[in-house]
């Protein structure tokens, strides 16, 4: 028989720097998880992403023992990682911060392409260059 699921917790850490600190210490210690158990997994599975925000989706079962998955990093991130800019735009419509190529938005949205609601490449690069309009990041051919 299945464990019985107890919650579901949703966090953004930094990939291979996780910390008992705020937020993830507070967040966990409530519901009784090992706090240090888990930074140590998380942070030994996200060693390669090294300082990436990235979402992970954590499972705690009712005899206390857990689970978690760890999803791509969200795409703002990755956009502003590959234009190498600190933030987007506040008005996106006036004012432009950065420029990606299409070849970059390809990548990202491959990086992407599990956690996307498409059905294929085509359509996830829309999604990615429309989260790029949103941060007013120009796409460029």
């Amino acid at each position: 028989m299945a464990k019985e699921i107890q919650v579901k917790i949703k966090l953004q850490a930094s990939g291979g720097k996780a910390t008992p600190a705020p937020p993830i210490g507070p967040a966990l210690g409530q519901h009784g998880i090992n706090i240090g158990q888990f930074v140590s997994q998380f942070n030994e599975r996200t060693r390669d992403m090294n300082g990436t925000t990235v979402p992970v989706i954590i499972t705690l079962y009712k005899d206390k023992t857990f689970i978690f998955e760890v999803k791509s990093p969200p795409a703002a991130v990755l956009l502003k990682q590959a234009a190498e800019i600190a933030k987007g735009s506040g008005v996106p419509n006036k004012e432009k911060v950065g420029k990606v190529t299409s070849e970059q938005v390809r990548k990202i949205a491959e990086t992407k392409f599990k956690d996307l609601n498409a059905y294929d490449l085509d359509q996830a690069m829309k999604i990615i260059e429309g989260t790029a309009r949103s941060m007013g990041v120009e796409v460029e051919d």
